[in-house]
């Protein structure tokens, strides 16, 4: 298993609470590296404006990966979500989603992930499963194309209207039938949504399709500020053979330097078995 640190890049405005570090991108990317990271999700919401073959350097200077590129701020910055009452405004989504696919695959980041993007079902009259079936089965038989996969997140009822667990994402997952399509589990989702801490990643993992980690704790702290058996998820995962990224996304308290730092120092201790 590997640790990531969410940052957005340069042109995401306002700040997305859940995006850490402080500074410009390679500022953040030298941080992530120098306390312990991995990689780095990549939080953009117009990867057109940005240049891949720079980003892709830096990274490498500090001897880290693009752990995945995230597409939370299109609906807080944007507004942009694939369902969406205005047509006009789920097409420029949908155009922005392939746009972050071609982004991940200049990269070689595995996996986009789709949370808030997706917006509600109940902005397309109660129809969203069945839209949101169609656009991601066409967008992931295009990220398949790309050696890209899409990590669909189980989002907690209050912020979401659809997919609010880890058996309805998988069941959907399993309609829309596409290898590229997986789901994603956040720790602070699980935590409102599941009766326990550690079998939605272990039924994830038995299906094949549990292709991102968010970490956050219950009050969306760093990992081990809260009450959310961490040690317990963590074995799981390594029980059943989990060799991704486990990425913190989660609000910047105290700060957001400190709230990195205090994430990868907790989980590192925990993946190298230290007390």
């Amino acid at each position: 298993m590997k640790l990531s640190i969410t940052i957005q890049t340069p042109e995401v405005h306002p700040a997305v609470p859940v995006a850490l570090l402080t500074g410009s991108l390679p500022e953040k990317i030298e941080k992530a590296a120098r306390w312990g990271a991995d990689g780095v999700e990549l939080l953009t919401t117009n990867p057109k404006e940005l240049k891949p073959e720079e980003i892709l350097a830096i990274v490498r200077q500090h001897d880290l990966q693009v752990a995945a590129i995230a597409s939370g701020g299109m609906a807080f910055a944007l507004g942009f979500t694939l369902l969406n009452a205005e047509a006009s405004i789920a097409a420029q989504a949908k155009t922005r989603l392939y746009d972050l696919i071609d982004f991940a695959a200049a990269l070689g980041a595995a996996v986009v992930t789709i949370g808030s993007f997706r917006g509600r079902s109940a902005w397309v009259g109660g129809q969203g499963k069945t839209m949101l079936r169609d656009i991601l089965g066409e967008a992931a038989g295009y990220a398949d194309q790309r050696s890209v996969r899409l990590a669909l997140e189980a989002i907690n009822r209050f912020e979401g209207d659809i997919l609010a667990n880890a058996a309805e994402t998988l069941a959907f997952i399993d309609e829309v039938n596409q290898p590229a399509l997986g789901l994603l589990l956040d720790t602070f989702h699980v935590n409102i949504e599941e009766a326990s801490y550690t079998e939605p990643f272990r039924t994830a993992m038995r299906a094949g399709k549990l292709y991102h980690v968010h970490l956050g704790d219950n009050n969306r702290l760093p990992p081990g500020r809260g009450l959310i058996d961490f040690p317990a998820i963590v074995a799981t995962l390594r029980e059943t053979g989990y060799s991704g990224y486990l990425s913190a996304e989660l609000l910047c308290k105290p700060d957001a330097d400190t709230a990195a730092r205090q994430t990868l120092e907790y989980m590192g201790k925990l993946l190298r078995n230290e007390k």
